[in-house]
Order: structure tokens, then C-alpha cells, then sequence
């Protein structure tokens, strides 16, 4: 056992020694669980009594649940389109559009387990956003053939008109359909690893809806589908459009066009509205997980005992212990977890000083009912210390959602600066856990030698060192084997001759002169108490203190954009210089590496310091710029397309004029649906 430990783990406020278990390369995390569940229980026997098993994290049910859960909305999402098609099109018609639906998705599984697309929650959620889509094209075919037929045509004949008319523009709709999401598959940042099944998905399921609209759905129509003929060659033909339903659309559509530019002031109204409206949408760049716990992350002074530390977290578990809806604590001092999730880091600046608590709760509803009074409650508890209550994410993210760079070459500036920045983010009322990645300076003994009568005892300051290191650290004195461990013994002074500062002139140092033992005190001026810096950071091998940032209510954009401008102003940010990009690169990088302009801000009147803003807002910010440099592209192919489908400008034009119409209901149901 380390004295003092340098990681500490409790499991429902017991004494715990952590197993991380982690799936082979290309391996299946749920057959992995399933195997290691049924190993635990194998060698529950042979357990001794008084110790327990205890799962902190098994990603494997979460992902069976997760993929439960969308399968769930899959099958739904389903079922809904198919109901909706048989109450607008008829039993036959919709059970045929139904089964090719089914057919495509089918073939979708089929085609992405050839490409080793696994199952996880963007795949899943890429297919019921195709949904929509993918009855699109079966729909065409089947209304098609149905109008024919009902109109005295053959079946065969019906067939091959209905695709030879239609194949090429929905092959082209399909593909107008897919390059709208190709952006996404071109990102090369973390937002792309994330969402990069999304377009391979969609690409998957459009091409094969596109295929089975063209040969199997033909085929099953002319088969399964029954609709009425005309009797003889003198009874006319069924009008398919002769319903009440098509008769008001129809006196709806020309009381639009005969009063068309009150139709067009309308739309243009509405349109104009909406763009207005969107300014209002909250943005948040990846939404929090619904895994049922969430992360309490605990930092308190600079080097605190890491024992004081546990003390402290002791009371954090049995006030948690009182919460209705909590099932289960585990709590990592002086370090993090292992890294059990993709979207879970351990911060760069742990140390005795911190600790983190995984909660479990029995649903994660429960998560919103209890974050802001346990956040509440554990600040007024230590008022000393920073707490910072954590949901999961479901995409990239690391440390605070704001945070701050400031880069420059005096460390004593920068703090400085951090204070005044920090200072206006506490200031607002929504934020929390304001803090940075150096922390406060710690105090560090020093001995100072002294030279003249330490040479004439023959002593260094290396031995003094030495001497140091033996009775405080202590030195190796040998190995202990027990089978095939092999435990390191030290040798150190007890702790009634280390405990103290002032023990320190009191260790003996021998002299290799008079092979006598020398007290310290004789070779050692003083004992010099000085404060440095815990921690420090360099961005382009330069100093760089991050401070960081929560919101405790609201969005973490919210805050952002209230605190932004008045940090800017405090520091001095020159705006000029910045937009205009006249930036001497030798004034402000000091000879050293050529500084890249997209993510520095220059300080005016401060040669050589700069800030960036990173975070949630850079990873979103990055997200956006590699996406509008390659929809530009995308989007111009996508025109392309349409103009090739009707060899002409006109009708593409009053194509794509509709579209930007679209954002009117998008606004409208993200408001209304907060």
C-alpha cells in the first residue's frame, strides 16, 4: 500500500479496487458483456467473504438499451407511415408501398454489415430520418400504375410506363436526396467521426429505395394490386381525381393563382418571419446523453492531502446516499475513472486536489429533478471548492463547455488576466464551475545549502538531496516475492521525524569525510517557504493558461454570449488587427512559430499575447466551417443535377425557389417545441 495513496476509489462509500475491461478491435461490446457477466458469476465462490462485486459501468447494457430503444422508434416510425399510407391509399396500395418500406430497410441491415456499419445510435437515427424518403419513390410507382390501370390500361403496360417515365427523375430526386447530407461524410473533425454513419446510412437505404422502386415494386403492384376497371369499351374510364378531396384542393389551388401575388405576399411574409423566428432557437452543439447517471466533478485547494480530500468525499456519498432515485455512487480521488465512454475524458489537472463521483439512478428522468439542488447543496457545503454536476454527451467535448486560451510569455500576465476574466464569468448568475488548468500557486519548501560549511564537511548538494528523498519519500531497500509479484520495500523515518517542517534540520547526512553523521542543520542555512505555479501549459511551446467554464442553468451559448463581449473589452482585444488580418507575424510570435489567424485573437497594446476562445463554441465552430466549405460544392452538384433532369433553367429555378420555404415550418416546430 502507497502512503499516501495516490488514487483512491470507494464504491458505495466502501473501499474499492477498480477492473476496466475493454473489447477487442472490431469485437462486439454486447457479446463481450454477455461473456464477462458470465464469467463474474463463475467465480463468485470463490470470492472471499466481506468483499462484493459491484458494476460501475457496463457500456454493454447501455448499449442494448440504447439500441432497444431506437429499434423501438424504428419500428414505430414504421408502423406510423405505413398506417398513414393505407388511410390515404388504400389497403393494397399501402400494404405493398409497407412491404417494400420494409424490403429497403431489410436490405439496408444487409448491405451494412458488408461495410462493417454497426448498429449504434446515429445509424439508427439516419434510418428514421430516411423513413420520409424512402416511401417516396415506391409511392410514385405505385399511385402511377394505380391512376393507369384504374384507367383501362394492362398492368405490364402500366408498369412499363410508370418506370419508364419516372426511373431517371427519382434517380435523380435520390440523388439530389443524398448529396444534401454528404457534407456530413467529408468531415474529418470529432463531429465527423460522430455523424459520419448518418450519410453512409442514407446513401445505403436512398440507392437501394431507388432499386427495389424500379424492379420489385412494379412487379408486386402489377401482381398484388386489384383496382376496378371499366366494363365494356363503351364505359369511360374512372376519373382517379374526381373525389371530394381533390375537387376542394382543386378550387384551394385556383383561388391561390387567381390571386397570386396575395398568395406570393403571404408566403414572402411567413418566409421573412421565420428568418426572424430562427434567431430565437436556442443552439446547443451536441445534445446530453439519457444514460441513467451523471458525474460530479469536485476540485479543492491546491495540494490538499489526498486523505483530506476522501474525508471530504465521504460526506459527499452519504449526503447522496440520502437521495431518493440514487442507486448507486462510486468515487475516484486523485484521478479520474478509466476511460469506460467515448465521451468521457479525464481532465488534464488531477491531482490529490480532485475527485469525481459517477451517480447512478434508477431512470434518467430522475437527472433533471435532482441536478440543480444537488448542485446547490454540495456548493454551500464546501464553499471552498468547485463543484461541477455533469450530464453525459452523446457527441465530442472535453472539460468545460467555455473555455478560454490565453497564450502568452509572461506567466505572472497571464494569471492576471485569467483573474479578470474569471471575475466576469463568475459574475453572471448562470455559470458554475469557473475555473483554470494551472490553479492557485502552491507553497514549496526549499533548503537552502549552505556551501562553504557543507564542502568542508564533504557533503554535496546531491547527498543533501538524497538525505531529503530517504526520510521523507524513502529509499529502496529491496523486493519482496510473493509467487510471481514482486513487492518493492522502502525504507523511510517515521512519521514522528517527518511530520513537520522544522524535522527537516533534524535529518542526519553522513559526511564522507569524517563517516560521522552531520544534522542538517549544520549544512543548512534556512528553510525558504516559496509559492510556484502547480501546474503549467504551452500551446506553440509558449505559456497558456485555459480557464474553463459551465452554465448552471440554460445553455452553455447563453452565457457565452453575454460574458464574450466583456471579456474582449477587459483584455483589450484589437479588433483591427484581427478582422483586417495586418498582424505582423514577427512582432506577435516572438521569432518562435508563425501563428495561424483562424484561432488567435490579438491583444491590443500587448506584443505576442493572444486569446481563443475553444470549447463546445470551437468544436461547433469547426463543425460549421468544414461544413460550409464543402456544401458550397455539394449543393451546386445538387442544382446541377436538377438541371440535367429537365435539360433547362426554368423549372429548376422554380424548384429550388420553394425550397428555402421550408425553414417556416422548421422554425415553427423548433419553438414551439422548445
Amino acid at each position: 500500500y502507497e502512503d499516501p495513496p495516490r488514487e483512491i476509489l470507494r464504491v458505495n462509500g466502501q473501499p474499492a479496487i477498480g477492473i476496466a475491461i475493454s473489447t477487442v478491435l472490431g469485437g462486439n461490446v454486447v457479446r463481450m458483456g454477455e461473456a464477462v457477466t458470465k464469467r463474474f458469476y463463475e467465480l463468485m465462490p470463490e470470492i472471499p467473504w466481506g468483499m462484493d462485486v459491484t458494476i460501475i459501468s457496463d457500456q454493454a447494457d447501455s448499449v442494448v438499451k440504447a439500441i432497444n430503444g431506437f429499434v423501438i422508434n424504428l419500428v414505430e416510425a414504421v408502423a406510423i407511415v405505413i398506417i398513414v399510407l393505407l388511410f390515404f391509399m388504400g389497403l393494397r396500395s399501402g400494404l405493398i408501398i409497407g412491404f417494400i418500406l420494409t424490403l429497403t430497410i431489410a436490405a439496408t441491415f444487409v448491405v451494412m454489415g458488408y461495410f462493417d456499419i454497426t448498429l449504434e445510435r446515429i445509424s439508427l437515427g439516419a434510418l428514421i430520418i430516411a423513413l420520409g424518403m424512402l416511401v417516396d419513390n415506391a409511392i410514385v410507382v405505385v399511385d402511377g400504375m394505380k391512376v393507369r390501370i384504374e384507367q383501362g390500361m394492362d398492368g405490364l403496360e402500366a408498369a412499363k410506363q410508370v418506370v419508364g417515365q419516372n426511373s431517371t427523375p427519382l434517380l435523380g430526386a435520390t440523388a439530389v436526396a443524398v448529396l444534401a447530407f454528404a457534407s456530413i461524410g467529408g468531415m474529418t473533425n470529432n463531429t465527423g467521426e460522430f455523424c459520419r454513419a448518418l450519410f453512409y446510412v442514407i446513401l445505403i437505404s436512398l440507392s437501394l429505395s431507388w432499386l427495389t422502386a424500379v424492379t420489385s415494386t412494379p412487379l408486386i403492384t402489377k401482381t398484388f394490386l386489384k383496382v376496378k376497371k371499366p366494363g365494356t369499351d363503351q364505359e369511360e374510364p374512372a376519373d382517379p381525381y374526381a373525389g371530394k378531396f381533390y375537387q376542394l384542393y382543386r378550387k384551394g389551388l385556383t383561388t391561390a393563382i387567381r390571386f397570386r401575388w396575395i398568395t406570393i405576399g403571404v408566403v414572402a411574409s411567413l418566409f421573412l418571419v421565420s428568418i426572424i423566428g430562427f434567431g430565437y432557437v436556442k443552439n446547443l452543439f451536441f445534445p446530453p446523453s439519457t444514460r441513467p447517471q451523471f458525474m460530479i466533478e469536485i476540485q479543492y485547494r491546491e495540494n490538499i492531502h489526498i486523505l483530506e480530500t476522501a474525508e471530504n468525499v465521504d460526506r459527499i456519498e452519504e449526503y447522496l446516499d440520502k437521495i431518493d432515485g440514487v442507486t448507486d455512487v462510486a468515487a475516484a480521488i486523485g484521478a479520474g475513472h478509466p476511460r469506460f465512454l467515448v465521451t468521457y475524458n479525464v481532465p488534464i489537472d488531477v491531482g490529490p486536489h480532485y475527485a469525481i463521483v459517477l451517480v447512478s439512478v434508477e431512470e434518467f428522468e430522475i437527472i433533471d429533478q435532482i441536478f440543480q439542488k444537488i448542485q446547490n447543496d454540495l456548493e454551500a457545503m464546501f464553499p471552498d471548492g468547485i463543484i461541477n454536476l455533469k450530464k453525459f454527451n452523446l457527441g465530442p467535448g472535453n472539460g468545460g463547455k467555455i473555455q478560454l486560451r490565453i497564450n502568452g510569455p509572461d506567466p505572472a500576465e497571464l494569471r492576471r488576466m485569467a483573474d479578470q476574466t474569471k471575475a466576469i464569468i463568475l459574475a453572471d448568475q448562470d455559470s458554475k464551475a469557473v475555473r483554470d488548468e494551472w490553479g492557485a500557486k502552491v507553497k514549496t519548501v526549499r533548503p537552502i545549502l549552505a556551501e562553504d560549511r557543507a564542502r568542508r564537511a564533504g557533503i554535496d548538494r546531491k547527498m543533501a538531496s538524497v538525505a531529503l528523498q530517504a526520510n521523507y519519500t524513502g529509499t529502496l531497500a529491496g523486493v519482496y516475492r510473493e509467487g510471481i509479484e514482486l513487492i518493492p520495500i522502502y525504507a523511510r523515518s517515521p512519521v514522528s521525524e517527518r511530520g513537520r517542517v522544522e524535522d527537516m534540520l533534524d535529518i542526519p547526512i553522513i559526511s564522507p569525510i569524517t563517516r560521522e553523521k552531520v544534522p542538517a542543520l549544520q549544512v543548512i542555512n534556512a528553510v525558504k517557504t516559496e509559492n510556484e505555479n502547480a501546474r503549467q501549459s504551452r500551446y506553440n511551446r509558449r505559456p497558456m493558461l485555459k480557464i474553463h467554464a459551465d452554465a448552471r442553468e440554460g445553455l452553455p451559448s447563453e452565457v457565452l454570449d453575454r460574458v464574450k463581449p466583456q471579456i474582449e473589452q477587459t483584455l483589450g482585444v484589437d479588433t483591427e488587427a484581427y478582422l483586417g488580418r495586418k498582424i505582423d507575424p514577427d512582432k506577435y510570435t516572438a521569432g518562435t512559430i508563425p501563428i495561424k489567424y483562424d484561432d488567435i485573437i490579438p491583444l491590443k497594446g500587448k506584443p505576442g499575447y493572444f486569446i481563443a476562445w475553444s470549447g463546445e463554441g470551437e468544436d461547433s465552430a469547426d463543425a460549421t466551417t468544414q461544413l460550409a466549405a464543402s456544401i458550397p460544392i455539394y449543393f451546386g452538384m445538387m442544382i446541377l443535377v436538377v438541371i440535367f433532369l429537365f435539360n433547362a433553367f426554368r423549372q429548376p429555378l422554380i424548384i429550388w425557389l420553394t425550397v428555402p420555404l421550408s425553414i417556416i415550418g422548421v422554425t415553427a416546430g423548433l419553438l414551439i417545441f422548445n
